[in-house]
């Protein structure tokens, strides 16, 4: 989730036992807020801090810690029980997969370009390149049938804290 022009890699590897370490607090940590923003400030944690063992003041790429943060971010966010959307504020937003059921069941509360999965594309030239995928092109079939089996009440509960007071005009969309 770097920014274009990102430093390479420090000298441990992104796969050394203290990043797989490293890692799995990162998903421990999305897993137990279900949302959090990756580096925006916001309503929701940021992972960078949880990453980092403290508020990043400023920009994180500065801090002394930036590789191996990066190093965090990218494996966590590539997780397959994360989406990578703009669900809060358009920001960068990590969604624990326990909740996409509730969003997928909610999706036309929401704008569509906020629950598109955003993914990191490494370029060869080393660039990172933000690519999108529409919903629902992202969501599985099981993601799918665990979405209809959810009432709205139940939704609802799981995403409150995250809905819009009003989906945007022509916007509205029915889940799939």
């Amino acid at each position: 989730m770097a920014a274009a022009g990102s430093p390479p890699r420090d000298a441990k590897s992104a796969t050394s036992p203290s990043r797989d370490g490293d890692v799995a607090r990162a998903l421990a940590f999305i897993e137990m807020h279900g949302v959090v923003l990756v580096s925006a400030r916001g309503t929701v944690p940021r992972l960078i801090d949880a990453i980092a063992g403290e508020t990043i003041v400023g920009n994180w790429w500065s801090h002394p810690k930036a590789n191996a943060i990066y190093a965090v971010l990218e494996r966590a966010s590539a997780s397959p029980d994360v989406l990578a959307c703009r669900l809060v504020d358009g920001k960068v937003t990590l969604v624990h997969r326990r909740l996409w059921p509730a969003l997928v069941h909610l999706a036309d509360r929401f704008a569509p370009e906020r629950i598109a999965q955003v993914r990191n594309e490494h370029t060869p030239s080393g660039r990172h390149v933000a690519q999108h995928v529409p919903f629902p092109e992202w969501v599985s079939a099981d993601v799918g049938r665990a979405a209809a089996d959810l009432d709205d009440d139940e939704a609802v509960a799981a995403l409150a804290a995250w809905l819009p007071a009003a989906a945007p005009a022509g916007t509205a969309r029915k889940p799939r």
